[in-house]
């Protein structure tokens, strides 16, 4: 059997060191050799290459005991720090995290109706400036913004990555928004990835709202069932595909757009709340108000109800989910998960219907955590710079 190099070992070393401090614990090398399982010697060693990378820091704080005088370490201040930003009809949402997953900060832009890609540029340049600003040690200019209208970066932990979720379809090849027939939340041809790429100098990544969503469903459900769809039902419409684990996001990254999927009775999707009265004036938004009150009546639950499970049962035919969700701010409503179900039971191949498990900012907390993860991995990636 082949023996592990020297260089990988190190390598190893350094990352089980650096995981164990990006939970935000400062630890003497001792601490760190118990915690770890590593000698005390080996983990000296690698607090010393990590700290000559600049990713561990002495805190300044010491220790006394019958051991003898014992100094402890910290992630580095400035080992970098990720954005997660949402893109929604509620309002545009910056967040800083650092490497602890910690949220450190969070702006919020509300957004005016009706929207337009200028704007909504230019309320995501100010969130992020003024979240960034508001962190300590983390600062972006004051000054106007760039002829591109990107955001830029003058001191302070770098950002490394940034994660953003948008409430439109999003080109898979270019992180660009997509615009599509009868989308309440026209942004055109914005990029993100343009916006923002000056500033991380690293990774940006954007995906739809509703795919963030259902990466968060499944981590709030342990990683189980791996195979599901989730349905987010809301101002908008749209759906994401769960297999294996993994969204599937298409050949263009437009899968899930489900507005114009044929329902019972002939009607697409979005068709049947025209026909309910359940618009909202001069745009294809759903009143989501104005939907709750109706669902005091039978026979427009019974509609909805029969409506949503028409997408269901395409999905059931191309897709054999083990579960559907129902999420978004009309689709989790008891009533209407009831109706769904219903409707559900009574189709060729039944499947079991869910009300989201989570249910607060889905779609943020599902950019979060990636956000998160690649700032760790963005850490780990430059711990092995050491010699």
């Amino acid at each position: 059997m082949t023996r592990p190099t020297p260089t990988l070992m190190r390598t190893l070393t350094d990352e089980t060191v650096l995981r164990l401090l990006m939970a935000g614990v400062s630890l003497t090398r001792a601490e760190i050799a118990s915690a770890t399982g590593l000698s005390k010697p080996t983990a000296g060693e690698s607090v010393r290459r990590l700290e000559s990378l600049g990713l561990v820091a002495d805190t300044g704080e010491v220790t006394r005991g019958r051991g003898g005088v014992g100094t402890y370490y910290a992630l580095a201040p400035d080992a970098g720090v990720a954005l997660a930003v949402g893109l929604a009809p509620e309002g545009v949402v910056a967040e800083v995290l650092g490497p602890d997953g910690v949220v450190r900060g969070r702006a919020v832009r509300a957004v005016g109706r009706p929207v337009s890609r200028e704007a909504v540029e230019k309320l995501l340049v100010a969130a992020v400036e003024e979240v960034l600003a508001g962190v300590s040690g983390t600062a972006v200019s004051g000054a106007a913004p760039s002829r591109t209208g990107a955001v830029q970066k003058t001191a302070g932990p770098r950002v490394r990555a940034a994660v953003v979720s948008a409430a439109d379809p999003v080109d898979r090849a270019t992180g660009q928004l997509v615009h599509l027939p009868d989308s309440p939340f026209l942004l055109g041809a914005l990029s993100p990835a343009e916006q923002l790429g000056p500033l991380t100098g690293g990774t940006v990544l954007v995906d739809n709202d509703v795919n963030w969503a259902a990466r968060a469903e499944r981590d709030a459900r342990a990683g189980r069932p791996a195979d599901f769809v989730y349905l987010y039902l809301g101002e908008g419409l749209g759906a994401a595909v769960m297999a294996d684990g993994e969204v599937r996001r298409g050949h263009g990254g437009l899968a899930g757009e489900i507005s114009h999927v044929t329902t019972a009775g002939g009607e697409s999707l979005i068709e049947v709340f025209a026909g309910l009265g359940l618009r909202q004036p001069g745009t294809t938004a759903i009143d989501v108000q104005r939907l709750l009150e109706a669902a005091e009546d039978p026979v427009v639950v019974q509609v909805l109800g029969r409506a949503v499970a028409g997408v269901v049962k395409g999905a059931v035919a191309f897709l054999d989910p083990e579960l559907v969700v129902l999420g978004g701010s009309w689709g989790s409503d008891p009533v209407i998960v009831e109706a769904v179900r219903t409707e559900v039971a009574a189709l060729p191949r039944p499947v079991t219907v869910e009300p989201a498990v989570l249910t607060e900012e889905p779609a943020l907390a599902g950019a979060r955590s990636a956000a998160h993860a690649l700032l760790q991995e963005d850490i780990v990636q430059r711990s092995r710079l050491s010699p």
